[in-house]
């Protein structure tokens, strides 16, 4: 099969972290051996004088194509407009990569076009679809449906798109259902789960990884208490301020926030005021090298997000043994099926910090907490979506 799949949220040169997951599962696609894969990740960079100025200076930088994400990847750079253009950015992509599209179907025609994300990806996804008079799959992963299905001129875009295309994906039944509620077709969408990286996400005896992660200099972990660990980027949704609020009701706890954001000045403010500025710890992006270290080291992974679909930091952090305590949104009950993963809790600090208590207090070994993701693999994951475009490519 000759697949162009479209996907705004992948790694580049510029951002080798930036939707690694993205990349994860597309480097097991190209390692399947089934798919002939054209991978596009559209680029945005704002008008000069912005396009000079951090981070568009690095993106606008960067090479039309590039193998640093493991596979060949095309980088076609379109129009942004930052904070006011994002449900207009559909066509914008279209046109940057309609030209790239064009010219290699020419050359060895595509048999299908898929986005990665339901927007911007997917509606652009079907404007080049359409150029081309191929069929059209959009998979959706969590904020691109509950965000942006909640703004009327992406919406009228995301539906249009859904009822265009012969196959949708959901990372979980719950957004799955989420899906149907907009309006979406609910004979197409197929549940496709996540994968995971075994190799690297493994347990890791705790003592041992708190013992490293506390030596290493860009982390400075404590290397005795209680550990929470909250990943993720420092914005609202993610709810780390919540986190922080539950701190006070729980006196020998400290807390690991790894992420950047927008949210990190507020943050460090509310610790202080709150008079727990000495637990918590602000690490910073934290390399994905690391990253299944510090979730090994920690006793408990915390992520009270507003919402997602079924988050892979989800699956990564169980992996290493650690259990979770998440609010009931998304998949998270397909996830914390057994109390050896760990609580849903509501997204209130009393809630959270009661939740934390119940695991500290009887915490199940890491082996049993690991043994809830053994069916999550990139390998599972990338032939269950080969599968998923053979099927709708066969008419199944």
């Amino acid at each position: 099969m000759r697949i162009l799949s479209i996907a705004t949220l992948f790694p580049n040169p510029a951002k080798p972290s930036f939707g690694i997951f993205v990349g994860n599962q597309m480097r097991a696609v190209v390692a399947d051996g089934a798919v002939d894969l054209t991978m596009v990740s559209p680029i945005g960079v704002p008008p000069w004088p912005l396009s000079r100025r951090r981070p568009y200076d690095a993106l606008s930088a960067l090479p039309e194509e590039s193998d640093a994400s493991g596979i060949a990847v095309q980088y076609p750079q379109f129009t942004l407009i930052p904070k006011l253009g994002g449900d207009s950015n559909p066509a914008r992509i279209a046109r940057a990569v309609l030209p790239l599209a064009r010219r290699l179907h020419a050359e060895q025609p595509f048999d299908l076009v898929d986005a990665q994300f339901f927007f911007p990806d997917g509606p652009a996804a079907a404007i080049v679809a359409r150029a081309l008079g191929l069929p059209l799959t959009i998979k959706s992963r969590g904020a691109d449906i509950h965000y942006w299905g909640k703004r009327p001129a992406a919406l009228t875009q995301m539906l249009g798109a859904a009822h265009q295309a012969v196959g949708l994906l959901a990372v979980s039944e719950a957004l799955r259902a989420d899906m149907i509620a907009l309006g979406m077709p609910a004979d197409r969408i197929t549940v496709h789960y996540t994968g995971l990286d075994r190799e690297r996400f493994h347990p890791v005896e705790r003592g041992a990884a708190r013992a490293l992660v506390s030596a290493v200099p860009e982390l400075g972990i404590w290397s005795q208490g209680p550990l929470i660990v909250t990943p993720g980027s420092l914005i609202p949704r993610k709810g780390q301020r919540l986190v922080i609020e539950a701190l006070p009701q729980l006196p020998d706890v400290r807390l690991a926030l790894a992420g950047v954001g927008e949210d990190e000045r507020a943050l460090r403010a509310l610790a202080e005021s709150l008079g727990v500025d000495e637990r918590v710890h602000f690490l910073g992006q934290v390399g994905h090298d690391l990253l299944p270290h510090l979730l090994c080291a920690a006793d408990v992974l915390v992520l009270p997000s507003a919402s997602e679909g079924l988050a892979n930091v989800w699956i990564e952090g169980l992996a290493c043994g650690t259990p979770i305590v998440i609010p009931d949104i998304g998949g998270a009950r397909e996830v914390v099926q057994d109390p050896s993963a760990g609580r849903l809790a509501q997204r209130t600090p009393a809630a959270i910090a009661e939740a934390v208590r119940d695991i500290l207090a009887d915490p199940p070994g890491q082996e049993q907490v690991s043994a809830n993701v053994t069916r999550f693999s990139w390998g599972v994951n990338a032939a269950n979506l080969v599968r998923f475009w053979r099927a709708v490519l066969d008419g199944d």
